[in-house]
């Protein structure tokens, strides 16, 4: 039997009056476990509590790692490594203002792009969703069943009235858009190996890991993009994960608990959700960060973990989460970073896999104000202005990405790319 343990939605919808004031009191409220002692959902059934190590191991077994998919298949050497689709964005009949989040932020970011002619209609990558067959490389089967119950859906995206509609409904208007963001991940992991960096503009549902959602993170993507290359791309066996969202990790955490392959470095607010202590087991290289934390502390932490992590472990690729929800003002994160701090931030990142020649793919994970999407924007700008992205960027300083050539299973008989 499948249990919602979060919270009262009926009492709790009471209280807000459903105003935008009290939706965001009640995220806050349900995050903080202040409603129903809980804040993500769990099979009762499952024994999770009993069992969650090996949950976390089992989780990640690939149901078919031969399945043939649509996500790496080839992309014009005249598009630039960043991904994206309109699906994307989520618009509902006005419900999707009823969480902070941002639910158009990506479509902003493109649009901002447009206008200071960096990107063209001709030379985005258009993602593809992800399909079952291809979340079932990290999730399971139950797990994905449960997301046919839209009080599931509800709980995970913390956007109560969604239990109230058909789920065919909250399927095509919430779920597709966030499972077309997790198949712009998987190809940007591909896209990052092949040309030496990728963005999408999407993705970063670092909350969601193989079978547990939550956090408005209904699908692995993290966890999704380094298992598709572990399994498919010849050279990549060790990752790097670089969380810098407001928030801790635990979704990817949960998933790499027990594999020596990934080095997960995560520096988020330490007092907000999720306060994952089972989960915080699987970082490597952990910063807390106190409320207020301003631009000169935070960038020095940025810059000395960050070279750390990488002097400890070189990986095959690295996954940087860039969250904005570290921005001065936004209502979760409790940071005060400004949005020149945001872009001198993914700077520091990129220079350090440039200057080593690692691949990077980057997502754009949280940010729950209005302003983030331009910030997005300034900051892709900035690293293009660096040489850090773009066509001139595709090798590193003074080296070369470790992976020449790759295969990748597009079909029955794969299919061949050369990295650049």
């Amino acid at each position: 039997m499948v249990m919602v343990k979060s919270f009262d939605f009926n009492v709790a919808m009471l209280q807000s009056g459903l105003t935008a004031a009290g939706l965001l009191d009640f995220v806050k409220k349900q995050r903080s476990g202040d409603i129903g002692g809980g804040r993500l959902f769990e099979d009762s059934s499952s024994g999770y509590v009993r069992s969650v190590a090996a949950h976390a191991r089992t989780s990640l077994a690939a149901q078919d790692t031969s399945h043939p998919t649509e996500l790496y298949a080839g992309v014009p050497q005249t598009c630039l490594p960043i991904v994206y689709h309109p699906d994307y964005n989520i618009t509902f009949m006005g419900l999707e203002k009823l969480h902070p989040f941002d639910a158009g932020k990506w479509g902003k970011v493109i649009l901002f792009l447009k206008e200071e002619k960096f990107l063209t209609d001709g030379n985005i990558v258009e993602a593809l969703e992800a399909t079952e067959e291809d979340l079932l490389v990290v999730h399971t089967k139950r797990y994905l069943n449960r997301l046919k119950w839209s009080m599931v859906v509800a709980t995970i995206t913390e956007i109560p009235p969604l239990m109230f509609l058909p789920n065919f409904l909250v399927q095509r208007k919430v779920l597709r858009p966030l499972r077309t963001q997790t198949g712009g991940t998987i190809m940007a992991g591909k896209l990052a190996v092949d040309r030496g960096w990728a963005i999408n503009v999407g993705g970063g549902f670092h909350h969601c890991s193989g079978n547990r959602g939550g956090g408005f993170c209904a699908y692995a993507d993290i966890t999704l993009a380094i298992k598709f290359l572990f399994e498919r791309v010849e050279g990549i066996s060790r990752a790097t994960i670089i969380d810098l969202d407001a928030h801790q990790g635990n979704g990817h955490e949960r998933d790499f608990m027990d594999d020596g392959r990934v080095f997960i470095m995560d520096m988020y607010n330490r007092y907000i959700y999720p306060g994952d202590g089972f989960a915080k087991r699987a970082i490597k290289r952990k910063v807390e960060l106190d409320w207020g934390t301003e631009d000169s502390e935070y960038l020095q932490k940025v810059e000395l973990h960050s070279e750390g992590a990488l002097n400890e472990v070189r990986p095959d690729i690295i996954v940087y989460n860039a969250g904005t929800d570290i921005l001065d003002g936004d209502p979760l994160g409790g940071l005060c970073i400004s949005p020149q701090g945001i872009v001198k931030r993914d700077e520091i990142v990129f220079r350090a896999a440039r200057r080593r020649g690692i691949p990077i793919l980057m997502v754009t994970s949280g940010g729950y104000q209005k302003k983030t999407a331009r910030i997005i924007a300034d900051s892709i700008l900035n690293l293009h202005q660096q040489g850090l992205i773009g066509a001139e960027a595709l090798v590193g300083e003074g080296s070369s990405s470790p992976v020449s050539s790759v295969m990748c299973n597009s079909g029955p008989a794969g299919s061949k790319f050369t990295a650049i």
